[in-house]
């Protein structure tokens, strides 16, 4: 960690569990984010000690100075519920009651929960998918209760998400579950496994989505990416009697080769690291980028079920959706192919509700 010591001198944005600030180092400015359930509320004119490495390397979802403590005013003591403990064996580790841990009132239901059920479960690998995911849901079928099961492969801290509050306020999202090391939803839980039954059983959840939290990490190496997870929560559905809609992560505006068309991140979780069979969604467009992505996708179907889906309509169901639309810094019109691909496969998943597992529609 890199350590520093500043003072607050003013507030900006705040939201669910989150809070900006400016504080000043010596004689300089910084923006800093500060998680109030951890350190405290912090006010103008507190002394706060700061982490401010991914700052000073210029990381974009990172690029705050993250207050680690409001030395002068400490918080009081949470009540002690739960004995589940998130970000283990970090100075920061914080304890929650897990939906699945024994002294939780949801532990009757999951304690021998061992099935989806043939629910939809929606797969992608950046969480700047999760909106356009449910564009896509609620454009086809716009009653349906949707839940965000949020893995630990980018922020932990769900707070960290501007994005997840303002669906649940539009309505687009019934409920949260956190997983692994990633907290803060409305129900924790320690695993993909009862994450998703939690969604499922605890949370009532028509359709789920699931995605790693803001933030991804990539090496530009074949394997050392966190959307791994994608192929990992495909066979997690499959273990558990879900059925899996693989959103592709693709895009004609990104800059590296690897992920123009579908990113080598879809191709290597989806054909290799996946077990299980998914759907997997392929957005019809048109050209000949929509030729190159459909010929990308013909290796999935040596594991997977290949759809066309058609994205007639879901421009506009994009461009309503109640948050911002932003990829990598690219917005709705100049990456809509990224966009379209996810609210896709939120379509599809939508079509799937009321269907019986084995008889799904024709597409």
């Amino acid at each position: 960690m890199r350590w520093r010591e500043g003072v607050v001198s003013g507030l900006g944005r705040g939201w669910p569990g989150a809070q900006e600030l400016a504080v000043v180092i010596g004689d300089r400015a910084v923006r800093a984010l500060a998680y109030p359930e951890l350190v405290g509320s912090p006010v103008v004119g507190d002394r706060v000690l700061l982490n401010v490495g991914a700052l000073d390397r210029g990381l974009g979802t990172g690029g705050y100075a993250l207050v680690v403590a409001i030395p002068d005013r400490l918080p009081p003591d949470p009540p002690e519920t739960g004995h589940l403990v998130k970000a283990r064996y970090t100075p920061l580790q914080s304890m929650v009651l897990g939906a699945d841990e024994q002294d939780s009132p949801d532990h009757a239901v999951l304690r021998d929960a061992d099935d989806l059920f043939g629910t939809p479960v929606v797969v992608a690998d950046l969480h700047s998918a999760l909106p356009a995911v449910l564009a896509g849901v609620f454009e086809a079928r716009p009653t349906t209760r949707v839940v965000y099961v949020m893995t630990d492969g980018g922020a932990l801290p769900l707070a960290f998400s501007r994005t997840v509050p303002a669906l649940k306020d539009a309505g687009w999202l019934s409920g949260t579950v956190t997983v692994g090391q990633a907290f803060g939803g409305d129900r924790e839980a320690v695993t993909v496994h009862t994450g998703l039954l939690t969604a499922v059983h605890v949370l009532a959840a028509e359709v789920v989505v699931i995605t790693q939290g803001p933030g991804n990490l990539g090496t530009g190496t074949r394997w050392g990416f966190s959307g791994v997870q994608s192929g990992e929560a495909v066979n997690a559905i499959g273990t558990l009697g879900g059925r899996a809609v693989a959103s592709l992560r693709i895009s004609e505006a990104d800059p590296r080769p690897r992920h123009r068309g579908i990113s080598h991140h879809s191709l290597t979780a989806y054909g290799r690291v996946a077990l299980q069979p998914a759907d997997v969604v392929v957005p019809d467009l048109d050209g000949d980028f929509g030729d190159l992505v459909r010929d990308a996708a013909e290796p999935l179907k040596a594991r997977h079920r290949v759809v066309r889906v058609s994205v007639d309509g879901l421009y506009d169901a994009l461009a309503a959706a109640p948050v911002k639309l932003s990829t990598m810094g690219r917005n709705l019109d100049t990456d809509r192919s990224y966009f379209e691909a996810a609210a896709a496969a939120g379509r599809h998943a939508a079509g799937l509700v009321d269907v019986p597992m084995g008889q799904q529609k024709a597409v």
